[in-house]
This record gives structure tokens, C-alpha cells and sequence, in this order.
């Protein structure tokens, strides 16, 4: 853990070595750090909170070794890429990933989103249709059905931190502190039982506590859960959901762990009614929040094969 009155990290700490490179792209006026690996179809690997493109550890190498060229970027406000003011609405967000595509040198990409990544990889497939070839969504529900799920005490019940996040500053200072394990506590909370007792979920602690303390991180992952929050009752937020009616052509699979209890299964299976493509649900059993962590080799398998097909 962090030493109090230590230096917090730069944004370089999260430039980690491994079988991968890393790179700058500049994609809708913001400067996004990536990992990349492997050469052949784009696989765009999408993170979620409180992590970083380091969630994608396993299945870069994975990917690269079945043929694929696997990248995993940082999102603006995280790591290593640019964390500014504003622009943290889905609508933003997802055109930096349609740029970043660009960016990339390719036409689509097969798009992979856990978590926020999830709600991002969800809407881009919506607004930006042809930027997305295929489609694998981990531990998200389609937006509409998310929102209608909070209907169901259970799920508010599940997501009752988005509320919290909500304040100004306070979240910030909280997931930051140097006398307390915020990230730990979420990382413990939201996985199944088998991962937290692993090296692996030790090192993952470490890193996204770390991740979580480079200047300004914080503020850009909170402003993520205000903008979904506030927009709720707002013009932008309701013309958000309108646009997200518009079905989903991309060949889409979901994955979703059975004992996740931050977004419920119940809540993200009713998502395929947006779906107008092929469509896929699979149940990892036993795995929480965390898929791609908890179960790589699973998770690996499944996304080579949808983005093969």
C-alpha cells in the first residue's frame, strides 16, 4: 500500500512491460495511450472502473497468438491517456473510439467492453455502426435495459455506489486515500470467490490502487458515473437513450458472470431485444464482476472464436 505523504504515481507508472508495446494516438481531440499486440483483424479491448488496459493482460498475448492484432486502450481520464476537464458522456466517449479505429489504420474493428467499456462498447455499436464488426460484451447490460433495470430494488441495491459517486470531490478523495483500501474493497466486493484468494487478484489490487492515485484518474472515472447519474433527467441523457433504441446490427455475444453482483444477470439479459444481429449469451458460473481476470483462458477462448467467425 501506499506510504502516507508519499508521491502519488505519474501517469508512466501504468506504461508496464509485458508482450506488448505501447503507443500514443491522437483520436477526437484527446491523446489516448495504448497497448497493442499480434497482427491480422482488430480486436479493440474496452476497460472498465476502477481498472485500466491492464485488465487485458491475458488476452493480448491470447489474441495475438490466434492471429489477431489485439489493442487495449487506456480511456480518456485513464492511465496513461489524456484526462481532461469534460467530455466523459457515452456520446463523447464512444466517438473517441470510432476515431481511435481510425487512428489505427482500420475501417472496424471487433469491439470487446467490460463494465463501462461494456456501456461504451454498447453505444459505439449504436452510434457508430460501422466501426464495429463484431460485438462481445463482458458484466454490462445494453443501456436502455441497465436503465430499466433500475427499477428492480435488487439492482439499486447493486449499484447503490453510482449514487454515492455522485458528490462532488468526496468520491475522489476517498478512492485516493492513503489510509484506507477503497480499491481493494470494490475489487473484493464485486469478484466471485475464488479469484480474491489468488496472486493474481494481489498484483491486480496493486495496480489499479495505483492506477486509480495518477493525478486527476480519479476525477475522470467519477465524472463517467455523474454524467449516467445526472443526465438521467437531462435533455442530453434523454436524447442519449432515444438514440440508443436504434438496434444493434454487429453480431453481438455477451458474457456475464452468474454470481456477478454488481450488474445482475437478470438485468443483462434482456439486453438482446436490442440486438437485431446474430446474438449470443453465455453464463461463466461462479465468476463475478470480473471475467477477464477471474476466468482469462475462458474469456480468450470466447472472443477468439466470435471475432473468428
Amino acid at each position: 500500500m501506499t506510504v502516507p505523504g508519499e508521491a502519488p504515481p505519474d501517469a508512466t507508472s501504468v506504461l508496464l512491460p509485458g508482450p506488448w508495446t505501447h503507443r500514443d494516438l491522437s483520436a477526437n481531440g484527446v491523446r489516448l495511450h495504448v497497448a497493442e499486440a499480434g497482427e491480422g483483424p482488430l480486436v479493440l479491448l474496452l476497460h472498465g472502473f476502477p481498472q485500466f488496459w491492464w485488465t487485458w493482460r491475458a488476452q493480448l498475448p491470447a489474441l495475438a497468438a490466434a492471429g489477431f492484432r489485439a489493442v487495449a486502450p487506456d480511456l480518456r481520464g485513464y492511465g496513461a491517456s489524456d484526462k481532461p476537464p469534460r467530455g466523459y458522456d457515452l456520446p463523447t466517449l464512444s466517438a473517441d473510439v470510432a476515431a481511435l479505429v481510425r487512428a489505427l489504420g482500420e475501417r472496424d474493428a471487433v469491439l470487446v467492453g467490460h463494465d463501462w467499456g461494456g456501456l461504451l462498447a454498447w453505444t459505439v455499436a449504436a452510434l457508430h455502426p460501422r466501426s464495429v464488426r463484431r460485438l462481445v460484451v463482458l458484466s454490462m447490460a445494453h443501456p436502455r435495459r441497465l436503465r430499466a433495470g433500475m427499477t428492480d430494488r435488487r439492482q439499486r441495491r447493486a449499484l447503490r455506489h453510482a449514487l454515492r459517486f455522485q458528490l462532488p470531490r468526496l468520491p475522489e478523495r476517498r478512492l485516493t486515500r492513503t489510509d484506507d483500501d477503497p480499491v481493494a474493497d470494490i475489487l473484493q466486493r464485486w469478484s466471485g470467490p475464488a479469484w480474491v484468494h489468488t496472486a493474481d487478484f494481489a498484483e491486480a489490487v496493486e495496480r489499479y490502487r495505483s492506477a486509480a492515485r495518477i493525478p486527476q484518474a480519479a476525477y475522470g472515472a467519477m465524472e463517467y458515473y455523474r454524467w449516467a447519474g445526472r443526465s438521467q433527467v437531462r435533455p442530453d441523457g434523454l436524447r442519449y437513450a432515444r438514440r440508443m433504441a436504434a438496434p444493434i446490427t454487429a453480431p453481438t455475444l455477451q458474457l456475464h458472470g452468474d454470481v456477478d453482483p454488481c450488474v445482475l444477470p437478470a438485468t443483462a439479459r434482456g439486453s438482446d431485444r436490442y440486438v437485431a444481429g446474430a446474438y449470443e449469451w453465455r453464463t461463466l458460473p461462479g465468476i463475478g464482476h470480473f471475467p477477464q481476470e477471474e476466468a482469462p483462458d475462458d474469456v480468450s477462448r470466447a472472443i477468439e472464436e466470435w471475432a473468428a467467425t
